[in-house]
């Protein structure tokens, strides 16, 4: 059934227009701010309204750029309980985050931690990870090219 608009005995099909509308609802882009002010929304419930979860997690699912940050969003969600201010609370929570992340990634790949913390604020500044020059190789550990089987032994094996 055709929806049609009649005005001054004329009609118009106005479908075309509606569809329009929709799809510009849809491209709407969905960023943190509207996340923490749901989040600021259920913190205010004191997390009762079950839906306004529902709502942040189809809002994260419909961001392309917050599908990556879904577990960190919903971490940080379950682990606030009284806070004044989410925005600060949400600073901080990334804050902590990538200091631990960061901590984990120097650690698990033996990279040296000055170099690495250095290599990574120039990353964040710039916008991007330089993948060319020796930056790189300044992090990584030192490597023993006749030792494969144990890097830390000083040994050569001939």
């Amino acid at each position: 059934m055709p929806v049609e608009l009649y005005y001054y005995g004329e009609s118009t099909d106005i479908i075309d227009d509606i569809v329009f509308e929709i799809e510009l609802i849809k491209q709407i882009e969905i960023n943190i701010d509207y996340i923490l002010m749901l989040v600021n929304k259920y913190h205010d419930s004191h997390g009762e309204d079950k839906e306004v979860l529902i709502t942040i997690r189809k809002a994260i699912d419909a961001s392309p750029e917050l599908r990556s940050k879904k577990q960190l969003i919903e971490n940080f969600i379950m682990g606030i309980n009284e806070v004044d201010d989410v925005l600060v609370e949400w600073q901080d929570y990334v804050v902590q985050q990538r200091e631990h992340d960061l901590e984990v990634l120097i650690e698990s790949e033996r990279l040296k931690p000055d170099e690495t913390r250095k290599f990574i604020e120039n990353a964040f500044r710039d916008g991007e990870i330089k993948t060319t020059g020796t930056d790189i190789d300044k992090l990584l550990p030192p490597v023993y090219r006749f030792n494969r089987s144990n890097p830390t032994s000083n040994k050569t094996i001939f």
